[in-house]
């Protein structure tokens, strides 16, 4: 469903085909590529643009059919019925489901819309044991826009490598070059340390989901034979003319990129102007990157009923959010997609929103 005010998209505005022609040459050569199976681990010049994107050597990259692919081969590789793995949530509904697939026992740390959705290192270290064997988090995550230091996570590599030697620590980059304005994109983790895999793709920074291409950087050898292998015995590669438009986009993201993070920032300041003027009826957790954050009806404004009514009232109002349901949160949570959007018609939708509020406490 995609109605006009569409408030759930997590990603950027979509590129258009034609964007992309405009700025990547070489193109024109496309109508030579023959369309047979490309290879396991993707297309060379894929995964070098990759490589300098992430800034680690290209035979550590593994391309998939988005980060959800990645997603899943990593956790039937790593983890086998009876193991455990530690989730960091609220998170993509996808990455607590293909755990489940694969038979793992979740320990799920839920972080909390009062703390700002900051990782929990304590609790974090409390979940890990000797079976544990993956620890998932996005950074920045969905549905919250909340960005992990890298203090952090070196600090969760200390916790990980003292009480479960033998798991490997997974970080979601997906939203991690969808800044604002003149704020540059954090360093991808992929070579702070070999027992880290992250995993990103160009369907959010870069608006591209229709390509279906994603990657993981993986720097341990045997872990990325054994996913090529599984890669091979699933989809067995990728689409070669999707690899070929995502390598063109990515030779090209820079220029995609600052025209987008200006959008972002305009678009992240009329939300902010919006949220102040509804301060006393809805709070935020400010993103610190992507084109998302969560929101929450207050509970003093909005009783459960209210609640209720609130979701029932957003299809009269041509609105779509994202529930916090969906996430492994409450429904009092959503989560707002501001970037999705044409500039002209964000204003429009937000004032549909609070008069979405105005019916739903009336």
């Amino acid at each position: 469903m995609n109605r006009p005010f569409n408030l759930a998209e997590s990603t950027s505005q979509d590129l258009t085909f034609g964007e992309l022609l405009d700025l990547a040459g070489g193109l024109e050569s496309i109508r030579d590529l023959k369309l047979g199976y490309g290879t396991s681990t993707g297309a060379a010049a894929l995964r070098e643009a990759i490589a300098d994107a992430c800034k680690t050597p290209a035979e550590q990259i593994i391309t998939t059919q988005g980060t959800a692919l990645g997603l899943f081969l990593l956790a039937f590789e790593t983890c086998r019925p009876g193991d455990e793995a530690v989730l960091v949530t609220p998170c993509f509904p996808p990455s607590r489901d293909i755990l489940s697939g694969a038979g793992v026992s979740i320990r799920e740390i839920k972080l909390s819309f009062d703390n700002g959705y900051r990782l929990e290192l304590d609790r974090i270290a409390a979940s890990l044991s000797a079976k544990t064997k993956l620890v998932s988090l996005a950074s920045p995550q969905n549905p919250s826009g909340v960005q992990a230091s890298r203090s952090e996570i070196e600090k969760l590599l200390v916790l990980v490598k003292q009480r479960s030697p033998d798991a490997i620590i997974f970080v979601d980059e997906t939203y991690r070059e969808a800044t604002y304005g003149d704020d540059l994109a954090v360093d991808s983790l992929a070579q702070l340390d070999p027992r880290i895999v992250t995993g990103a793709s160009v369907s959010k920074a870069l608006g591209a989901p229709g390509l279906r291409t994603g990657w993981l950087t993986v720097a341990d050898a045997d872990l990325r034979s054994r996913l090529t292998v599984a890669k091979m015995n699933t989809v067995i590669s990728g689409s070669v003319l999707d690899e070929t438009l995502a390598t063109a986009l990515l030779r090209n993201r820079e220029a995609v990129l600052t025209s987008r993070r200006r959008l972002l920032a305009g678009a992240l300041a009329e939300l902010a102007a919006w949220r102040q003027g509804e301060r006393k009826r809805i709070e935020w957790v400010r993103p610190n990157a992507g084109a998302l954050c969560c929101l929450r009806l207050r509970s003093d404004v909005f009783d459960d009923a209210a609640v209720s009514r609130f979701w029932s009232l957003l299809p009269h109002h041509d609105l779509q959010l994202a529930s916090g349901a969906w996430f492994g949160e409450s429904s009092r949570i959503f989560r707002l997609g501001f970037g999705y959007l044409p500039p002209e018609r964000l204003g429009p939708a937000l004032s549909a929103l609070s008069s979405a509020m105005n019916a739903a406490v009336a």
